[in-house]
């Protein structure tokens, strides 16, 4: 018997079921996964190549003496609170300074481009049901997996050989770019195996994501923690248990220890491995961990109950890692004026990180800036539901009922900025209680850090308001809106450090917020930001109720 040829056998040629492997069929599948991916993989990988290149040539122009590069800027950026969200400098030269934001942050991004890749490939085309009409074709129960490892594989490869083609470029050490290239390939490829694994274990793309991204959450706070210890101390050993603090162990234009690359290696056959072996013992469509049955008899009434359902173990699992984050700012502000006695130092610091007033001010304002981002990236996941709500059909089932589309967007766009505003509160309160305990001052402390956390929420709603406007006019862009959010970050955080004009990095809204603590809280700017997040919400919204669904 002649099986379909669909996506498989080529013009003129016939296979048989007998001839069919479980790896039959993925070169046809790498190459629709790759023309999906034709947008996203090459933007993603110039943008972290070009980020590289020019903060580390803005680097060189801002310090053309390189002495003071490596004396009193490298005893500041030895500082236990800038190491745990960067990591610790490779070595006093100009070249680790220059890259010393990007080592870190920018293997960060290439894990969640992997993160993006592998999942989008398995675990939605699965649970959006187009994996199944693949597989009545000639396609091996391993291809579709397959396909999408050597996609993200590739993905972090060309990311790692344009930057560092790139840094070379800019006057970059070549072996020290080359390490470079090594750190990030350890902690890319890591995160492809783990995405994999993922996948296998629950059956949406939303639990994915928790296990993908809760996995990176945790490689990062045990990396922090690792790194801001002491020399001595035994927490140090947290950051070889991190496959970020593998990647950092490389010390680009320092000790260049590229024999790590074998550790990556490891660990990405390792995991790519048990993916496979855990893909052969579940169906298609299920994953190896079974779903909770619900109760019997539901107890939902409303659409927006129904959403703050849906939403509960996101939030309770973001809540968990900002609670973490906030324990961390807040135990490492006693830590931070210590070291600083240059005025020249400080300002230098502010202008890296904002913010105002005393050098401890700007250290808190520059994290509350990081959790905003954070905050920020939980709006757009809850926002962006909406979508597979509707790509999977579940969302017809909801309107056959009295409920009407604005009521089920509404339900979704205040879930997302209620659940914001309260991981928000949550980090504030967390960092300013324990700051509080160094300065006698508990409640004074937690009341001014949560002031300050909230302050940010404007900038937060306006990337929230994004994804409505993409989920209701471009459905099919919807994934836009992490591109847009990680141009906001690389503009806000890199925007002086590459030498870009004032009109560029004011696009992005985290550009306008007020120096808080430290510094006065403007309302001009903070209420323009809540208009042009409504605007453009309401016109997602008006989109959203005049096209059609799915």
């Amino acid at each position: 018997m002649t099986a379909p040829s669909t996506l498989s056998a080529p013009r003129g040629r016939q296979r048989t079921t007998a001839g069919v492997t479980g790896l039959t069929g993925t070169s046809r599948l790498l190459r629709l996964a790759a023309r999906r991916d034709r947008v996203l993989i090459p933007v993603s990988a110039l943008t972290l190549a070009a980020v590289v290149a020019a903060s580390a040539q803005a680097t060189f122009d801002l310090y053309p003496d390189t002495s003071m590069a490596g004396g009193a800027l490298r005893e500041t950026l030895d500082n236990p609170a800038l190491v745990a969200i960067y990591g610790p400098v490779a070595s006093a030269t100009i070249d680790a300074l220059a890259t010393f934001k990007t080592v870190l942050m920018g293997g960060v991004f290439l894990c969640m481009l992997a993160y993006v890749v592998v999942r989008r490939h398995t675990r939605t085309e699965e649970e959006e049901g187009r994996l199944e009409l693949l597989g009545s074709g000639v396609v091996g129960r391993r291809a579709p997996l397959a396909a999408a490892v050597l996609l993200a594989t590739a993905a972090v490869l060309g990311t790692v050989v344009l930057t560092a083609l790139g840094a070379i470029a800019v006057g970059l050490d070549a072996s020290g770019s080359v390490a470079l290239g090594v750190s990030w390939t350890v902690m890319g490829l890591t995160w492809v195996g783990v995405t994999a694994v993922a996948a296998q274990l629950t059956e949406s793309a939303r639990g994915t994501a928790g296990f993908a991204l809760g996995a990176l959450a945790v490689a990062y706070m045990l990396r922090a923690l690792g790194d801001a210890a002491g020399d001595d101390s035994p927490v140090r050993f947290l950051t070889w248990l991190s496959p970020l603090g593998w990647g950092e162990m490389v010390q680009p234009y320092g000790a260049n220890r590229t024999w790590i690359l074998l550790v990556g290696l490891l660990a990405y056959a390792g995991l790519v491995l048990i993916a496979f072996a855990l893909l052969e013992r579940r169906d298609l469509g299920a994953g190896v961990l079974p779903s909770r049955p619900g109760p019997a008899r539901g107890s939902l009434r409303t659409v927006g109950g129904l959403t703050r359902r849906l939403a509960r173990g996101t939030l309770i699992g973001w809540t968990i890692g900002f609670v973490v984050l906030g324990a961390v700012v807040g135990s490492l502000g006693g830590s931070v004026q210590s070291f600083l006695d240059s005025p020249e130092i400080a300002d230098m610091l502010r202008k890296l990180g904002g913010g105002a007033g005393s050098i401890t001010d700007t250290f808190f304002a520059t994290e509350l800036r990081f959790a905003a981002i954070g905050a920020a990236a939980l709006g757009i996941a809850l926002t962006t539901r909406m979508r597979t709500e509707e790509t999977t059909g579940r969302l017809e089932a909801v309107l056959a009922t009295p409920a009407t589309r604005l009521r089920w967007a509404l339900s979704h766009l205040l879930g997302a900025l209620a659940a914001t505003t309260f991981v928000l509160a949550v980090a504030g309160l967390v960092a300013g209680a324990i700051d509080g305990q160094r300065t006698g001052d508990v409640g004074g402390s937690a009341g001014r850090m949560l002031g300050a956390a909230l302050a940010t929420l404007p900038a937060v709603w306006v990337c929230v308001a994004v994804a409505v406007l993409l989920v209701g006019l471009v459905p099919r862009l919807t994934g836009l809106a992490w591109a847009v959010l990680i141009g906001f970050l690389v503009l806000g955080e890199f925007g002086v450090l590459m030498g870009l004009p004032s009109w560029i990095t004011a696009i992005s809204p985290f550009d306008h917020l007020s120096q808080l603590p430290g510094g006065s809280l403007e309302a001009a700017p903070l209420l323009g930001l809540v208009a042009v997040g409504a605007a453009i919400a309401a016109v997602g919204l008006a989109g959203l109720t005049r096209r059609d669904i799915a």
